[in-house]
């Protein structure tokens, strides 16, 4: 009876081996793409929302995290960071807290795909609260003007804009100051618009414009104040 088993399963077995692939080739191709399943590690952003408006983030190790998706094989070309993000609420945030955990359910992907992972799953941040003070603007002038010309006023309106910042940075000593204003070549009075130029990056403007009007009244000296200046001749 073993004889005849052995026999049985070692006769054609070149043939028998090809129909066995064949089957296993043929099983897989009838599969649906939906019960077969992949692993995906995409590296997206972290977005910070809901920052509290009375604080200011002064420290961010981190700008993008590592999530691990599990998906059908006719999802996974599909992911990206374009459809895959994760979102961190702060609406609760505090200056007295620091250290803040990561988890699946801030991951946003498309329908039907899992999150198995993500990385880090703790981060640090640092919080200040906010301040905001009204510093002046100094126009920043540059060049000469012809000879002859007189700079007799400077005009900045408005004089003094609100800044807001962490408490740390805000100075009110401190002064803003505008784009470089080139007074070269200009022989009368003008106003002209110029951007603000503030005193550390991690300051921001209370309003949304950011610039200003600069006015130059500028007049020609008559020939009397010109001759006044000469030195006068040796006889």
């Amino acid at each position: 009876m073993i004889e005849k088993l052995r026999k049985f399963f070692t006769r054609n077995l070149g043939l028998k081996l090809i129909s066995l692939l064949a089957a296993l080739v043929l099983w897989f191709s009838l599969i649906p793409e939906e019960k077969t399943f992949s692993e995906k590690t995409l590296t997206v952003p972290l977005e910070l929302h809901n920052i509290p408006s009375d604080m200011e983030l002064v420290e961010r190790p981190i700008e993008t995290v590592a999530v691990t998706v599990r998906a059908p094989n006719r999802l996974i070309p599909q992911l990206s960071s374009a459809n895959v993000h994760t979102v961190l609420d702060l609406q609760k945030a505090t200056v007295a807290q620091e250290e803040y955990s990561l988890n699946r359910n801030m991951v946003s992907i498309p329908e039907g795909a899992e999150v198995k992972e993500i990385y880090p799953s703790k981060i640090n941040l640092k919080f200040e609260k906010s301040k905001e003070v009204a510093l002046e603007v100094k126009p920043n002038l540059i060049g000469e003007l012809p000879e002859g010309y007189t700079l007799n006023q400077i005009e900045v309106i408005p004089p003094e804009v609100l800044v807001k910042g962490p408490e740390s940075i805000v100075n009110a000593q401190n002064e803003v100051r505008t784009s470089p204003i080139d007074i070269s070549g200009l022989t009368q009075s003008v106003e002209m618009e110029a951007d603000l130029i503030l005193p550390d990056p991690d300051l921001t403007l209370s309003s949304p414009d950011n610039t200003v009007r600069v006015r130059l009244q500028i007049t020609q000296r008559n020939s009397d104040e010109k001759n006044s200046k000469k030195p006068p001749r040796k006889k």
